[in-house]
């Protein structure tokens, strides 16, 4: 049975529609203690539904029917308040600034009996279960390439997709930031429809450099650099394909 310790936070307001959306962050702060101080803080205005620490110990700071404010400025699919679309996570960890690490076995355990419990309450497709870096990769890195989302898929939440070597191979040489043409016109559209924010067209910008960092951080974390190599590139077709056929059957866990 989850066990869930009450934390309440006077950060939020109400929602427009039933949550349909999942965003994992990590707190980036130094102790869990002063995460969960700012959370609860009304004059810090922020806050998110849950807490996991690093010993699998879970809060819950707002309730689910309510909008928390975790997400901020960013956009998933279309959608541009993600604070009113979904339930926010937030999982202990230090974080790029103060000594990002693994998180601890015991703590993915509690996230994944977490998203498990919310999910026989909503309606949330695989493909919005999601970062903060996602919706907002020109200011968030978390939970970052550490976070198992490889793990998190295996057991039923969110997508994955390990491409073959011979589908790497077929897609060629990389596309690098300072490029343009039907490639990055191509590369730059499939990451609109996975769900980023990125418009269709142009070139290979900054915002898609940081766009494919936000893409690998999730679904390529063994380099994260910005670059569209094969991998990266097969990777994000292969979640395509997943993400319509999860659309086109309304399959959900």
């Amino acid at each position: 049975m989850l066990v869930v310790r009450e934390a309440p936070s006077p950060n939020f307001d109400s929602r427009r529609a039933p949550p349909d959306m999942l965003v994992l962050h990590y707190t980036g702060m130094q102790t869990a203690e002063a995460a969960v101080a700012r959370l609860r803080d009304p004059e810090a205005k922020v806050s998110a539904h849950y807490v996991v620490d690093e010993d699998g110990g879970i809060l819950r700071l707002v309730a689910e029917e309510r909008r928390a404010w975790h997400a901020g400025r960013g956009a998933w699919q279309g959608e541009t308040d993600c604070n009113a679309a979904s339930i926010g996570i937030e999982i202990v960890n230090p974080g790029h600034e103060f000594g990002y690490r693994a998180f601890p076995d015991v703590q993915i355990d509690a996230v994944i009996s977490l998203v498990s419990d919310i999910r026989t309450r909503w309606t949330i497709a695989d493909t919005r279960i999601i970062g903060h870096s996602d919706l907002a990769p020109d200011r968030k890195q978390d939970p970052g390439e550490l976070f198992p989302w490889k793990r998190l898929a295996s057991v039923g939440h969110g997508l994955w997709f390990d491409p073959a070597p011979e589908r790497i191979a077929a897609l060629g040489a990389s596309l690098s930031p300072g490029e343009d043409g039907i490639g990055v016109i191509v590369l730059r559209s499939a990451l609109h429809r996975l769900g980023y924010g990125l418009k269709p067209g142009g070139d290979y910008d900054e915002e898609t450099r940081l766009t494919v960092e936000a893409f690998q951080r999730h679904w390529r974390p063994e380099k994260v650099d910005g670059i569209a190599d094969g991998e990266t590139r097969a990777r994000l077709v292969g979640l395509l394909q997943l993400a319509s056929a999860e659309s086109a059957t309304g399959v959900l866990n």
